[in-house]
């Protein structure tokens, strides 16, 4: 097919696994660029595109769609904002937080990380946010800083009469806010970034590795540790914590925060994933974009289900949501074997979850045991077909088996799921 020469020049440029958006996409989009040059067809196109580049960059935006708004995620910005505080009485003086947004798309991210700190009482010449995007377009947007009512989104939005100005249908930020964000670009693969290595005290990469394969976001977690100092908390997209284990690195147990620091004690498990403690049988938060499609359940015999214990077989003070709620905390802090009792006290008094079976296959992922993760990773799957993070665990678990061809599978799955749960 002529378009894989694309895709793969997507691959490398980028990281971009175009699976992962649609081929359809792609395609449309070099319609529309065959159609601004007048292009003959594809092989013209083709021959242009290695000469310009220019044309390269045209294409590239042409394929990203750039999806954010204000505070997204806004227990980040909170748990930010505490973390920061602490940290700036450790440096006490002695050089100015560093934060890295990236991507930082249209600048919503880094803008809403400068409000939060200037919300909590932080001095400005006491932070220094670096925001950078591979799209110059995205950047210019971010420069010019006045947004459409499509970027404030929620019921919370108290900050924008404090930092912006209404002029007519748009807001315009106020210079006190943008004056804190340095704009530039930036590619996540770009070798140059080796050169920041542990510089940053926070980094914000959140929804960007759903669009990668699988050896190419182990790629992109490895350069996001190292740009971060030792002490460093790096914040993630709610679907995005499969391969940190693996790297390293655990929950600081801020619930739906998504910030990880690394493993500072050898031997010690890592914990899992923070899960919001009170959302029974039901998938994490998801991450971004387009459309989902009914799935097939992964192959394997479904037992009966056992009939409901009734609540009052458990403690006085035990339900199902609190039950839940105690796992997510035992998790959270690294005690696997509590954890792994209160997932199977779990299944003993209620129906079968699959966030129950998620977490128990992410507990033998950690300890090593890759046959009893598949298990239960697929049950969570049988029970929810689109439970997003149990997707991409297992997603990671099989490329590590070698099954490449399964874990794009799973991804792409992941990542119509999450794109759906965020619609």
């Amino acid at each position: 097919m002529i378009e894989q020469r694309f895709f793969r020049f997507l691959q490398e440029r980028i990281g971009l696994d175009v699976d992962s958006v649609g081929a359809p996409m792609v395609e449309r989009a070099l319609r529309q660029r065959c159609v601004v040059l007048a292009a003959r067809d594809l092989d013209d196109y083709w021959l242009r595109l290695q000469q310009s580049p220019g044309e390269q960059q045209a294409l590239i935006e042409a394929v990203i769609v750039p999806e954010t708004w204000f505070f997204r995620y806004p227990e980040s910005f909170t748990a930010l904002a505490g973390l920061a505080q602490k940290r700036l009485v450790e440096l006490a003086g002695s050089r100015p937080l560093r934060i890295l947004s990236l991507p930082c798309s249209t600048g919503e991210e880094p803008y809403s990380i400068s409000m939060a700190l200037l919300d909590a009482g932080l001095s400005p010449s006491a932070v220094r946010i670096d925001a950078m995007d591979i799209s110059p377009s995205s950047l210019a947007r971010a420069e010019q800083a006045v947004y459409g009512r499509n970027s404030f989104r929620g019921s919370e939005l108290a900050f924008r009469e404090r930092h912006f100005d209404c002029t007519d249908d748009s807001y315009r930020l106020h210079e006190r806010v943008r004056q804190q964000v340095s704009l530039e670009p930036g590619n996540v693969l770009d070798p140059a970034l080796r050169s920041r290595k542990g510089v940053y005290d926070f980094v914000f990469c959140r929804n960007l590795l759903i669009y990668f394969d699988v050896p190419t976001q182990q790629r992109v977690f490895e350069v996001l540790k190292q740009l971060l100092h030792d002490d460093g908390v790096l914040f993630i997209g709610p679907a995005e914590g499969s391969l940190l284990a693996r790297l390293g690195m655990r929950p600081i147990g801020i619930a739906q925060s998504f910030a990880y620091v690394r493993q500072d004690q050898l031997g010690v498990q890592p914990p899992v994933n923070p899960v919001p403690p009170a959302r029974p049988a039901i998938a994490p938060v998801a991450s971004p974009r387009p459309v989902a499609m009914p799935v097939a359940a992964p192959p394997f015999a479904r037992a009966p289900r056992p009939p409901a214990r009734p609540v009052a077989l458990a403690t006085v003070n035990e339900n199902e949501s609190e039950l839940l709620a105690a796992i997510a905390r035992q998790a959270n802090a690294g005690a696997s074997e509590q954890a792994r009792a209160s997932c199977e006290r779990y299944l003993r008094l209620f129906e079968p979850a699959a966030q129950v079976y998620y977490w128990l296959g992410l507990l033998s992922d950690t300890q090593g045991d890759a046959g009893e993760a598949l298990k239960h990773y697929r049950k969570a799957l049988y029970l929810e077909p689109q439970h997003t993070e149990a997707l991409l665990h297992l997603a990671t678990l099989l490329a590590s088996q070698g099954d490449v061809t399964g874990a794009r599978r799973l991804q792409e799955r992941a990542a119509r799921a999450g794109r759906e749960s965020e619609r």
